[in-house]
């Protein structure tokens, strides 16, 4: 499909969405934000994908939502529309892992958006920040509740309420990415990790990426339990079967992803 603002492509089981505004530094105006999901939602429909990877440009992953589109709306507008909900909120509802590679700017919008993948490999270049006060407002999609849950409350302050930014090093000591590669090896490593995710039962890694999502959402002997049953239901799945049969006999498992 033709898209104005991303590009996307597959390779083997993963999806790579690629954010492509280069002028604006992929600023994300509504167009991109609606582009971005109509992509997601038919990937992560396509049973033939096991991992969608997104990722931006060598100067940016995105550097901000498009201020130009905002400057002027009143509040009866974003409340009425509820502003930056909808397509926004995407990328933190498949169900199909997601790799956030960040390279250069992730600014405002465009660290929430990386934040909304299940994890964030970054180049030595990235920088990461929330710095919507210094424009007379807060974030809005996520960078005061994510980035505190990454990173914790002291450093979630600073950010939030200096607009300063963090270097690749510092988000990956905080935990707010996983990994810290050089720029020139961003795509290649971020592809290993997106390959062998995809190369695992899709079913499996379904139920084990809600598995810790619900880490987040509730208390420890609640997430426990949930942990448990959800254990306990990989054994209707023929590839929980496969798997262990393949590890005895000492043998690469055959997924069938059922």
């Amino acid at each position: 499909m033709a898209y104005d603002y991303i590009a996307t492509e597959t390779q083997d089981a993963v999806a790579v969405i690629t954010l492509n505004r280069p002028k604006a530094l992929n600023a994300l105006c509504a167009g991109l934000i609606a582009e971005l999901g109509e992509a997601l939602k038919g990937f992560d429909a396509d049973p033939g994908i096991g991992c969608i990877l997104i990722t931006g440009s060598e100067k940016a992953f995105a550097a901000g939502a498009d201020i130009k589109e905002m400057k002027d709306k009143t509040y009866q507008e974003v409340e009425a529309e509820d502003f930056i909900t909808g397509d926004w909120e995407i990328l933190a509802t498949v169900r199909t892992p997601t790799v956030a590679a960040v390279s250069g700017f992730a600014l405002g919008g465009g660290c929430e958006v990386a934040m909304m993948a299940d994890m964030i490999v970054a180049s030595d270049t990235a920088q990461f920040g929330q710095p919507e006060i210094t424009i007379g407002t807060i974030p809005g999609s996520g960078g005061t509740q994510r980035l505190t849950r990454a990173v914790g409350k002291s450093l979630a302050m600073y950010m939030c309420l200096t607009g300063e930014f963090i270097d690749a090093e510092t988000a990956l000591r905080a935990g707010l990415v996983a990994k810290v590669v050089p720029a020139a090896e961003l795509m290649e490593e971020a592809l290993r990790i997106a390959r062998k995710i995809a190369g695992m039962s899709r079913p499996v890694t379904r139920v084990c990426k809600e598995a810790v999502k619900v880490a987040l959402e509730t208390t420890l002997a609640e997430g426990v339990r949930f942990e448990r049953r959800t254990f306990h239901a990989t054994f209707a799945f023929d590839d929980r079967k496969e798997g262990m049969e393949a590890f005895a006999a000492k043998r690469k498992p055959v997924w069938t992803h059922r």
